[in-house]
């Protein structure tokens, strides 16, 4: 099972569809506020991934235009978030090399290091924009009752589910059940990289759909167990770097007036030592959790009944027993 490339832009029309680009029977009022709400909710940047799946959830039955909107908005805050953390920590990288190649330069230090700032900021508005616009559009169109697709991922998304696959005058409003649960459980998979906001996506979809589908079920509760343990990794990681820096100041007295040669000093710079080689540990191993994540989103999409190590074993015991 793959999802194979398509075309950026409107999806090209078949049987069910004029040549517009809009549905013959223009969608009903519930049917494109769904779609809007779905495709609007990434601007609240990860905390807009519940409303695709409640949308989803709601209209999967009833129709067949929305549910794709949903699913297709959820894709792109799952996926486009994920490439735009990505280009984010790229931009993050290169303008500090440029800043730290520039402090060379004494002689014009200080308009360098302006300049980089500019840039820097300028590339993250810039990206944040760009992650903007596309749901932006696709909330226009649908409001409109046009049949959207975004880019890269829209065509092979409609053909994965079944979409672009009615006759003419077929009033079926149904997906493939089977793609489109794998689909969602995928997605929260791939929403493991968005700290604390990719929870509820395997949250939703098990509060809503898991008494409908075991594999659903099964994917978004232990997808939801393994993102629970990553997001508290994370946050204590950032805890022990606070409780490092606090003792090594507190030891050392926050006016500078005690000595870390003194033995309170020197404990405390020991301690503060021993936490940050622990935070290090920690920045090292969240990547391959994240990693492992988008692994898992990949091999559900393909057809496997992923369970991660450990994690997995446990759930499905605990499920068993339920």
């Amino acid at each position: 099972m793959s999802i194979r490339p398509g075309k950026a832009g409107y999806h090209p029309a078949p049987r069910w569809k004029n040549g517009t680009g809009r549905m013959k029977n223009l969608p009903s009022t519930e049917e494109r506020i769904w779609s809007v709400i779905a495709h609007l909710s990434a601007i609240a940047m990860g905390m807009g991934l519940l409303l695709p799946i409640v949308g989803w959830s709601e209209q999967r039955r009833k129709s067949k235009y929305a549910s794709f909107q949903c699913l297709q908005a959820l894709g792109y805050q799952s996926l486009g978030y994920t490439v735009w953390i990505l280009f984010t920590l790229l931009v993050v990288v290169f303008t500090s090399i440029v800043a730290v190649a520039g402090i060379a330069n004494v002689e014009n230090l200080e308009a360098d290091m302006m300049g980089i700032v500019i840039a820097h900021v300028t590339l993250m508005f810039g990206l944040i924009g760009v992650y903007f616009v596309l749901p932006v559009i696709a909330a226009v169109a649908c409001a409109f009752g046009k049949d959207f697709h975004y880019p890269l991922m829209g065509n092979r998304l409609a053909r994965y589910l079944g979409y672009d696959l009615a006759q003419a005058g077929d009033e079926q409003n149904v997906l493939i059940e089977d793609h489109e649960d794998r689909w969602v459980a995928s997605m929260g998979h791939f929403a493991v990289i968005i700290i604390l906001w990719g929870l509820l996506v395997p949250l939703t979809a098990w509060i809503l759909q898991g008494k409908r589908n075991l594999f659903l079920k099964f994917q978004s509760l232990q997808t939801l167990v393994y993102q629970v343990c990553l997001t508290l990794l994370f946050f204590g990681g950032m805890f022990l770097y606070m409780a490092g820096a606090l003792v090594l100041l507190g030891t050392l007295g926050l006016s500078g007036g005690a000595d870390i040669g003194t033995s309170t000093g020197m404990i405390g710079l020991v301690f503060f030592i021993v936490l940050m080689l622990i935070v290090f540990v920690i920045i090292l191993i969240v990547p391959l959790f994240h990693i492992l994540g988008q692994w898992a989103g990949y091999r559900v999409l393909k057809g496997d009944d992923y369970r991660y190590p450990l994690v997995g074993r446990l759930v499905e015991k605990w499920t068993v027993k339920k």
